[in-house]
């Protein structure tokens, strides 16, 4: 496993939010499978991950993969790892994976830890029961943080 996607997997199963955040570059794009624009910059990903962190029940990594993939932000293939997971979330049970790019070297990758940063992740979550009731727990967990506006009442 690499040291940025080591360091990722650690943070998460520790709950280490501190940690996430030192280890994502200042621009970095979290792109989820419940919005169709990302999360862009430390600010808003780390907040995103702060609701992920309390709303996912049971969360565990299960695999790993590492190689290279290009980027949704523009198309350059960087180093990248993939964390594949379970979870549960509302009683419905997750199957997902963290797409991890990592920053090139010299491209604010150093972090004097022994290792780079991360600049995009993509997360994907299957089956779509599971996305609809992650959309939901996400949403109610972003409005409670002030992080997004809460639905219009119809």
């Amino acid at each position: 496993m690499t040291a940025p996607a080591a360091r990722f997997r650690t943070a998460v199963e520790d709950r280490d939010l501190a940690a996430l955040e030192e280890l994502l570059t200042e621009d970095v794009r979290l792109y989820s499978p419940v919005k169709f624009r990302p999360f862009e910059g430390r600010p808003a990903v780390v907040g995103l991950l702060r609701v992920l962190l309390r709303t996912f029940e049971d969360f565990r990594y299960v695999g790993e993969f590492a190689g290279a993939a290009e980027t949704s932000a523009d198309g350059t293939a960087t180093p990248s790892s993939v964390l594949i997971f379970r979870a549960t979330v509302n009683g419905r049970e997750i199957h997902g994976m963290d797409l991890l790019h990592h920053a090139e070297e010299g491209a604010g990758a150093g972090d004097g830890a022994g290792g780079g940063r991360i600049k995009e992740i993509n997360v994907m979550v299957r089956p779509q029961s599971a996305v609809q009731a992650l959309g939901e727990a996400v949403l109610a967990g972003l409005v409670a943080d002030g992080l997004a506006p809460a639905p219009a009442r119809s």
